[in-house]
């Protein structure tokens, strides 16, 4: 029986957005699956050595469930971005959810193969420092092999 693959690519780089591809990625290699994600452009703020820097996307998002009406308005005022972060950030301590640093440590023990795109790493100016040890970087192709022959392709 030959093991089945999912393969993830993600492409932003926000708290709320960070968490399908590593909840996904665990879940899959908790159930058996080979697993890999890229992470292109934004997604690329992912895998760097701290997450503290990640703030939750409220603009654009009408899904948002908020405590109390929060027009659009007001969700460009400075501040509010960060408000809307420490709020969801204080809802899921609340509620006792993973924070995205042991996501992604439980995605790294589970041995989920986590590729930085090299494009996107020069096109920002990263330097390899700024990242967590044990991540390939690699181009499109390199992903590509894999993704190929994946039975599950998401794009995040």
């Amino acid at each position: 029986m030959t093991t089945k693959k999912l393969a993830i690519i993600a492409t932003k780089g926000t708290l709320d957005w960070g968490y399908p591809p590593f909840i996904l990625a665990s879940t899959a290699a908790a159930l058996g699956y080979d697993v890999q994600i890229f992470f292109t452009f934004y997604g690329l703020q992912l895998l760097r050595k701290s997450l503290d820097h990640l703030k939750v996307t409220s603009l654009g998002n009408p899904g948002m469930p908020m405590p109390m009406p929060m027009p659009v308005m007001l969700q460009a005022l400075p501040g509010m971005q960060s408000m809307m972060t420490a709020m969801m950030k204080q809802k899921m301590k609340s509620k006792g959810v993973a924070s995205l640093e042991d996501l992604r440590n439980l995605c790294a023990e589970a041995d989920v193969k986590m590729i930085g795109c090299q494009m996107t790493v020069d096109l920002f100016g990263f330097s390899p420092s700024d990242f967590i040890s044990g991540i390939e970087m690699g181009g499109a192709a390199t992903f590509f092999e894999f993704a190929g022959e994946s039975d599950i392709c998401l794009f995040m």
